[in-house]
């Protein structure tokens, strides 16, 4: 993998509640100039950010739904999301029912996702967040088979807020329980290019960053 490549699976992530329209700004512009594939932003924000972002060869735009805690009911999180897509999202990274999933209510987490995936068409790259810092292995193994069955696109393992983040562990058993057609990303608490590097030798398609511009700065100036 090049530095270039690297670059171009990261999602440039901004998620703190105390992001101002500066900050949303600065990550455009970090997104740009270090070329990274994708911004990631709350759904408020997706407009602005759009705004910021040049209007050819711009990197893709991520809204998150139902962030943090996945607890806001299916119609909801499809308003949120098709709100999102018209301010100019073309990938969502919607947080899954947890309590749900928890509560072995299978057929209710799926429908959600079915639901949601239904309204936002083909178009749009659905990302679903497990959460997999509080799950067991065999619950990760069981998540990402639900999440694949219910026609996300991708699975990715947590929100960075309150739980733990990805581990090696838990990108390796999501990359062995799903179809190679489907991604996985690997996020939160990854801050250094060695955890970057190890969550792509375990199976992540995508790194959601918050350190996007420092981890690639670690890259060895001797090689491209």
């Amino acid at each position: 993998m090049t530095k270039i490549e690297l670059a171009h699976i990261i999602d440039h992530t901004l998620l703190d509640p105390k992001a101002t329209p500066a900050d949303i700004a600065r990550l455009a512009n970090e997104a740009v100039e270090h070329q990274f594939g994708a911004i990631c932003v709350n759904s408020g924000y997706v407009q602005y950010a759009k705004s910021c972002l040049p209007p050819a060869q711009a990197p893709r735009i991520a809204a998150t739904v139902g962030f943090p805690l996945g607890q806001a009911n299916t119609t909801g999180k499809v308003g949120e999301a098709e709100q999102a897509c018209r301010d100019g999202a073309t990938e969502i990274d919607v947080v899954w029912n947890l309590g749900l999933f928890l509560g072995k209510q299978y057929d209710g987490v799926r429908e959600e996702i079915r639901v949601l995936k239904q309204a936002l068409g083909p178009q749009i790259f659905l990302k679903v967040i497990l959460e997999t810092g509080w799950l067991t292995p065999e619950q990760i193994h069981q998540g990402t088979l639900l999440v694949v069955d219910a026609g996300a696109d991708m699975v990715k393992t947590s929100t960075g807020f309150d739980a733990p983040g990805a581990s090696v562990d838990a990108v390796r058993i999501m990359r062995e329980s799903a179809p190679g057609s489907i991604g996985i990303k690997a996020s939160g608490g990854i801050r250094t290019l060695a955890d970057a590097m190890a969550m792509v030798a375990a199976g992540a398609t995508r790194l959601g960053l918050s350190r996007s511009v420092n981890i690639l700065a670690e890259w060895p100036s001797a090689q491209s």
